[in-house]
């Protein structure tokens, strides 16, 4: 079964991933600019808590599979974007964290 955002417990059974994110961060109503989102697998373990999120990643395929895994109840907060960080339009203060994720 290939990994994908709609089922995170297939990439992260035991919840270590998320449990080292919350000793780092705490998204509660931040308005987040997640670098290199990827299909959003990470996106669904942190955006129900998050203010805004906008992930960008400039594989188109990923982009377009993160795009069709919103959920219903994250259409309003969540978006996913073709793009890098340096074409990025919004000022820096739009955002309260830059999440770099799959980048490097």
């Amino acid at each position: 079964m290939p990994l994908c955002s709609a089922n995170p417990t297939i990439v992260d059974p035991d919840g270590a991933e998320l449990a080292a994110l919350a000793q780092v961060v705490d998204f509660a109503s931040l308005r987040v600019l997640e670098v290199g989102c990827g299909d959003g697998r990470l996106t669904w373990r942190y955006a129900a808590s998050a203010e805004e999120v906008l992930g960008i990643d400039p594989d188109e395929g990923a982009i377009a599979a993160a795009r069709a895994t919103i959920p219903p109840e994250l259409r309003e907060r969540v978006r996913f974007d073709v793009a890098s960080p340096v074409e990025r339009d919004e000022p820096r203060s739009h955002f309260d964290l830059a999440f770099f994720t799959w980048s490097l």
